[in-house]
């Protein structure tokens, strides 16, 4: 009866040693993040400018970063890359509470 007992205790360890180690695998769960890839190349950047360009021109009045990129249907990533070409172009104006209005 002594060898029942021992490998009963030992058994009952197993399973404690076990029960914690499925609780740790099932509250590491990893949400699935998309990333969106832009591609940079002057064709894009110059679409993207006038994607721009065109929901300033519609606002008729300065919008912030992300104000363009709602207005544009595109991501902020893109709408700093069509800001920076119009900027370079000089068809932009910054006022001074951060808001990009045309030239």
């Amino acid at each position: 009866m002594a060898e029942k007992k021992a490998t009963t205790k030992k058994a009952a360890e197993t399973k404690e040693a076990k029960a914690p180690a499925a609780k740790k695998a099932t509250a590491t769960k990893k949400t699935a993040v998309k990333a969106e890839v832009t591609a940079v190349n002057a064709e894009n950047i110059g679409f993207k400018a006038g994607d721009v360009y065109q929901a300033l021109a519609a606002a008729q009045k300065a919008l912030n970063v992300k104000e363009i990129a709602k207005a544009a249907k595109i991501t902020e990533e893109e709408t700093l890359l069509g800001l920076g070409w119009l900027f370079k172009e000089g068809k932009l104006l910054s006022t001074d509470d951060n808001k990009i209005v045309l030239a």
